[in-house]
């Protein structure tokens, strides 16, 4: 198990005080912090550059949650005709929408091989790539 320092770091300061000299360590594993339903959940890997409005870039963790309740601009993965997408939906407007320039909505139709695999509730970024292929 993890040990979860409770302190905030800021970006762009030269250097700061060890988070050891004034915290209590909480005993937390990542699958508490980071899903809700873990009998519903997976992980899967973005690839594309179609999110990167939303923060989603090439290569970030994805946690997917079946369990969650699609609402109307979440971001989800779906099966589109055989292809694994990580987009937004809009539901007024049966779209998916990427949120990177130069990428088209896309509309869905009647007849469209459509399904949503779950809803992303957060994505991690990898600053090193993982040592072992996924």
């Amino acid at each position: 198990m993890l040990k979860f320092i409770p302190i905030k770091a800021h970006a762009g300061i030269v250097g700061f005080e060890s988070p050891a000299a004034e915290y209590t360590q909480l005993g937390l594993d990542l699958d508490q912090l980071l899903i809700d339903h873990p009998s519903a959940t997976y992980i899967g890997v973005a690839d594309g550059e179609s999110m990167k409005g939303e923060g989603i870039f090439s290569g970030d963790l994805l946690i997917v949650d079946r369990a969650q309740t699609i609402k109307d601009q979440d971001v989800v993965v779906a099966n589109l005709k055989g292809v694994f997408v990580c987009k937004k939906i809009d539901k007024l407007q049966r779209c998916l929408m990427s949120s990177g320039r130069g990428f088209p909505p896309y509309f869905l139709r009647e007849g469209d091989e459509f399904q949503i695999e779950g809803v992303v509730t957060r994505s991690i970024r990898l600053h090193r790539p993982f040592k072992k292929k996924l």
